[in-house]
């Protein structure tokens, strides 16, 4: 049987998410990136190091993970990784689609790189692909498979949407096969693409999975996954009656570097200019008010105020007026582990 406990925020540790830059060979329709907010470049090396330096007092503390856009389309990122590991940070995870560009698992090794996280978002082609695009499937399982086959870690996150909620129970052998050691569900964010449906026939972003949908499908289909030996971790999303509602911008150390500059602490914020850090002439400097860090101490009964604002139908509401639950912060976990 599957242990599973609910991962407290902590300022112990820091988690820093930094994209190395936009550009992606893909095309996903529920892609967060978004451009008027992101920008479109592509960081280079000297910079990647400078702002690095910037977390480097608690690096050792930091959880470092390397995104973008598709991480290994950046030319130097084989240097990135090695100037990380410089740095002494603590863990080190790429965040990839799986094709693998520049021969990246040739110019690194195991001992370099803590995981490589996987993106796929269905148990077949004919899941995965309308979504993620016309080949990502086979491309991501394998990517997978060198990887594993070359020593290195691996984990892989799947987004939940109603377009593939109803396959994820399908994931557990995919997952036994591939060798993928953790299993990150991931729900559906309201931002970038998805906020932003370009419209037309055929285009609308995958929807939110309402609250039933949620918590009859992914705890049980986590616990069995669990079972496999796999470590899982999903967002706990709704809180339990009586749970005390806390803000990870509040109590724990995340940040969410993009390449124009911008560093956020909530991911919600990211499709506003409420960005509460940003690197000016390489040095990371506090914004002026009203940015996101006004929002976190903001009390509401629905919990969280960046969900209250940006998914009002994902909640709902008793006869006097007061929501029937609260929504968790999106950084706050569930973990199970196999005994």
């Amino acid at each position: 049987m599957a242990r599973k406990r609910t991962v407290a925020f902590s300022r112990n540790a820091v988690n820093l998410f930094f994209h190395l830059l936009t550009r992606c060979n893909l095309d996903c329709r529920h892609c967060y990136i978004n451009p008027d907010q992101h920008g479109t470049a592509t960081l280079p090396l000297a910079t990647v190091r400078r702002w690095l330096e910037a977390f480097q007092p608690r690096s050792r503390e930091t959880n470092l993970v390397l995104l973008g856009g598709e991480p290994t389309l950046h030319r130097d990122l084989a240097h990135i990784i090695r100037l990380a590991r410089e740095m002494r940070f603590g863990s080190l995870t790429v965040d990839t689609n799986g094709y693998l560009f520049h021969d990246i698992l040739a110019r690194v090794t195991p001992a370099e790189v803590d995981y490589f996280s996987f993106s796929l978002d269905g148990p077949t082609a004919e899941i995965n692909d309308p979504l993620r695009g016309e080949g990502a499937f086979d491309a991501c399982v394998d990517g997978i498979r060198r990887a594993v086959a070359q020593g290195f870690a691996t984990s892989l996150i799947y987004t939940v949407s109603r377009a593939n909620i109803d396959h994820l129970d399908r994931m557990g052998p995919l997952l036994k096969d591939l060798g993928i050691t953790r299993f990150f569900i991931q729900v559906i964010g309201l931002r970038g693409r998805s906020a932003h449906p370009s419209g037309g026939p055929g285009t609308e972003p995958p929807e939110q999975v309402s609250r039933e949908q949620w918590l009859n499908v992914i705890p049980p289909t986590a616990a069995r996954v669990a079972d496999l030996g796999i470590s899982v971790t999903y967002p706990k999303v709704f809180l339990d009656p009586g749970e005390p509602f806390a803000c990870a911008g509040l109590v724990a150390e995340n940040y969410f570097v993009f390449p124009n500059g911008r560093v956020y602490r909530c991911p919600l914020c990211e499709d506003h200019p409420l960005h509460s850090l940003v690197f000016s002439d390489d040095r990371l400097v506090a914004m002026p008010p009203i940015n996101e860090q006004d929002l976190f101490a903001l009390t509401i009964p629905e919990g969280c105020v960046m969900n209250r604002l940006i998914q009002p139908g994902n909640i709902e509401y008793r006869p006097d007026g007061r929501p029937a639950y609260q929504i968790a912060c999106c950084l706050l976990k569930e973990e199970l582990r196999a005994e």
